[in-house]
């Protein structure tokens, strides 16, 4: 480590203040000029944009029939691959989700890795509250009902979702919504 007395400045009297910031007039500077950049940066007709979510496509991928799917009872499947951490769940909720599907949007589906440190969330559905979790590592919970938010623990992702596609009595999976653990993308290698 280096002593910051040793790189004085040269400078001496008002050319001393001149030359030197002290903390409280770094921050005013560094904030006045993030809200500068904020304000002034304008966007194509001066309103806010809306940033678009990141979702992967891959082909589709026949995962249940809807008619043999039962409330609460989690069905697994692996996808959008057979690689690492490609576990994932189908289950027919009973309230309407984010992202549902079926007459009553109460169909969804979702990775079973943790996004905290990759803990495995098989057979941890909690049909009572609509959640996955707690991850046995460090008991990140995820909420079902709203795209797989965290509801409490260690994670600082919302899980991710796999889209879903109803064709008659088939479901099939067409994409994913959010990062896997492990995989620096969502590509298939």
């Amino acid at each position: 480590m280096t002593n910051a007395k040793s790189h004085k400045c040269s400078c001496t009297g008002n050319a001393k203040k001149a030359c030197t910031i002290n903390r409280r007039q770094f921050l005013f500077a560094s904030g006045a000029t993030a809200f500068t950049v904020m304000v002034t940066v304008p966007t194509a007709d001066g309103k806010a944009e809306q940033v678009p979510a990141l979702v992967s496509t891959y082909p589709r991928k026949k995962i249940a029939k809807l008619s043999d799917l039962k409330q609460d009872v989690p069905v697994e499947f692996e996808y959008p691959d057979e690689g690492d951490y490609a576990a994932s769940m189908l289950v027919k909720t009973g309230v309407e989700c984010g992202g549902g599907i079926g007459k009553d949007k109460d169909i969804v589906a979702f990775n079973l890795t943790c996004t905290h440190q990759g803990g495995d969330l098989t057979d941890t559905y909690v049909a009572e509250h609509k959640a996955l979790g707690p991850c046995p590592l460090h008991l990140s919970t995820y909420d079902l009902t709203r795209h797989g938010i965290l509801i409490s623990g260690q994670a600082y992702q919302s899980l991710p979702q796999v889209l879903l596609e109803l064709d008659g009595d088939d479901i099939y999976a067409v994409g994913m919504f959010g990062l896997i653990y492990g995989r620096y993308d969502n590509l298939i290698s």
